[in-house]
């Protein structure tokens, strides 16, 4: 099923930052453009409920994320563009059970998503490392290993390729692209969405 912004708008102390928005989302691949300032980062929040709207609804699976915002969250896995914003706990393994256990997954379940995660990821070998110690693409590998342990049907990433070279950049939108899940890419780059289904301008 579609996400649907119906007559969405987002106001800070006054400021209207998204204004009378109204959309479906159903494609595989959607990338998200715009200048600073335009309010694609405030988009992408309000698809799983990071924000809630000033006036409108936003839907997912027909769920409102006003009032079934755990069950959204559970349908749209969202990467930060700052790995170190969503890694919680101490250790590789732990961190990505932590959306597994949230979702109380029975353990047996558990230990077979964060066994799966840790393999897909190459994180195998790192699961008992302290995660302040990885390095910026493994807390990058983490933090999605965590989001996808949840089996999310949409995976939203805000700028992922911020602080990646231009090289790195093109390997991740690579890793991006091959995900079974629907993605929405948020990012100043039009390039790195060669291949995309739809392109939004805000």
């Amino acid at each position: 099923m579609p996400i649907i912004f119906d007559n969405v708008s987002v106001a800070y102390d006054g400021l209207t930052v998204l204004d009378t928005l109204s959309l479906e989302l159903r494609e595989r691949r959607i990338g998200i453009i715009g200048n600073n300032g335009s309010g694609k980062s405030t988009f992408a929040r309000l698809i799983n409920g990071l924000i809630i709207p000033t006036t409108g609804r936003v839907l997912v699976d027909a769920l409102d994320t006003r009032s079934n915002g755990s069950e959204v969250r559970a349908r749209v896995g969202f990467v930060f563009q700052n790995a170190d914003s969503q890694i919680v706990m101490p250790t590789v393994a732990e961190d990505v059970a932590f959306g597994p256990k949230a979702h109380k997954l029975p353990d047996a379940d558990v230990a077979t998503r964060t066994a799966q995660m840790l393999a897909q990821f190459n994180l195998m070998a790192l699961s008992d490392r302290a995660c302040f110690n990885l390095s910026g693409g493994e807390k990058q590998s983490l933090a999605l290993a965590g989001v996808l342990a949840t089996h999310p049907n949409w995976v939203v990433f805000d700028e992922p390729t911020t602080m990646l070279d231009r090289k790195r950049a093109k390997t991740a939108m690579t890793a991006i692209h091959a995900l079974e899940q629907h993605i929405i890419v948020v990012t100043h780059h039009v390039e790195l969405l060669s291949g995309f289904d739809r392109v939004i301008l805000l």
